[in-house]
């Protein structure tokens, strides 16, 4: 793994994998590929979907500038794929951090999502300082729950009937990991 932070930019890779900060130039790569229903239907719903080039551009403008970066595009081979991020938490929570993401379905099954997920735990972890980072999975995402279990995540629990997505009623799994000093 490598990691480099120049003022308020952060890259971290390993392999052909590179998390790095969201440029202007990728809202048209950023809108095709979070503009399909399958991203949708395993992200919460402040999300739009339609997802149009429009929203890519008011979201990179959002993030751009984070100090630290939290929030990171996902490329492979050079080519943004995704994106995962870090959600600070307040008050008593403030050593916890959440995270999502997510990898263009054209990039799926090539270990991209899990790769991603070890770079930001890293950084999470042991560069920024947090205890315990964790996230939700709806039911029916197994794909996000192998990610994490292969990750070292620990199922903390389901919480029963909490998401409703698609006019549906869902179990969420939350997962977590917490530093080991």
């Amino acid at each position: 793994m490598e990691n480099q932070t120049t003022g308020s930019s952060t890259t971290l890779q390993k392999g052909a994998i590179i998390l790095r900060s969201l440029q202007e130039a990728d809202a048209p790569d950023l809108a095709r590929h979070v503009n399909n229903k399958k991203i949708w239907d395993n992200v919460r719903d402040y999300l739009p979907f339609p997802y149009t080039e429009k929203d890519a551009d008011e979201f990179i403008a959002l993030v751009k500038g984070q100090d630290p970066v939290l929030t990171f595009g996902i490329t492979y081979a050079q080519k943004i794929c995704g994106v995962i991020g870090l959600e600070v938490q307040q008050d008593v929570y403030k050593k916890s951090a959440g995270f999502g993401y997510w990898v263009s379905e054209e990039y799926w099954g090539k270990g991209i999502a899990s790769t991603a997920l070890e770079l930001i735990t890293h950084y999470g972890l042991y560069q920024l300082g947090y205890i315990r980072l964790f996230t939700s999975v709806f039911e029916y995402n197994l794909a996000s729950m192998r990610v994490l279990e292969k990750n070292g995540y620990i199922k903390e629990g389901i919480f029963k009937k909490a998401i409703f997505k698609n006019n549906q009623i869902w179990d969420e799994h939350r997962y977590a990991i917490v530093r080991e000093d």
